[in-house]
Formats: structure tokens, C-alpha cells, sequence
């Protein structure tokens, strides 16, 4: 009984780390578009991205097409540190292209890349 427990251990831990090893590739990968705000409406708008298990929901505040806020409604982070603090970096260099944060690569991308949907809802696409 005690070996058939420790086998299905095994592969529940198993399956857990090839996950994750896939959210990390995935992060790795993802490519996060730097958007022309020249184009975007002043406004509140709503972004969202998702790499399993990490999920990341924010509301940026665009006036005069520049990002002044960013917070974020919702943050599951798995097993990843969080990675929130990305935000300021963003508002700082009024860009998308900044570092991840090291030890959480997959949050970092998820809050980046739902700042770029959320300045692209803003746009007239």
C-alpha cells in the first residue's frame, strides 16, 4: 500500500514540474509588443493573460497617451514569486519592454502582456 501511494506521489510531483516546466518555456517565448499610445484614447481599460497556472487581470489608466496607473484586479501566481512590481517599471520607462522580474518570469510576462491588451482595447482596433 505504502509503495503504491509513493508511485502516485511520484507522478502527481512529476506532472507538476513538466507543467511547469512548460510555463516557463511558454514565458520565455512569449513575445510582449510595445503599443503606440499616441493612438490611445484617454480612459480606464481592461487587460488580461493567462500562461497555466499563473493568471493576471489589470486596469491601466491612459491620459495624454501616456500610462499613468496600473493596478491589478486579479493575480494568481502559482508557484511563481509575485511579480507585481513590474507595474512600476512599465510607468517608469512608459514602455513594455523592460526586464522580467528574476524568479518569476511567467508572472512578470502575464501582467506585461494583460498591459498590452488592456492598451490595445483602448486603441479603435
Amino acid at each position: 500500500m505504502i509503495i503504491i501511494l509513493s508511485c502516485i506521489v511520484v507522478f502527481l510531483l512529476l506532472g507538476i514540474l513538466v507543467i511547469f516546466n512548460q510555463s516557463i518555456e511558454k514565458a520565455k517565448y512569449l513575445v510582449v509588443n510595445d503599443v503606440d499610445l499616441s493612438q490611445i484614447k484617454d480612459g480606464q481599460y481592461i487587460g488580461e493573460y493567462s500562461i497555466f497556472p499563473v493568471y493576471a487581470e489589470v486596469e491601466i489608466t491612459i491620459k495624454n497617451h501616456d500610462i499613468k496607473k496600473i493596478q491589478v484586479l486579479k493575480h494568481d501566481n502559482g508557484l511563481g514569486r509575485n511579480a507585481e512590481v513590474i507595474k512600476e517599471d512599465i510607468i517608469k520607462q512608459k514602455s513594455l519592454n523592460v526586464d522580467t522580474i528574476s524568479g518569476a518570469t511567467v508572472s512578470s510576462k502575464c501582467i506585461m502582456k494583460a498591459v498590452e491588451y488592456a492598451i490595445l482595447n483602448g486603441g479603435d482596433n
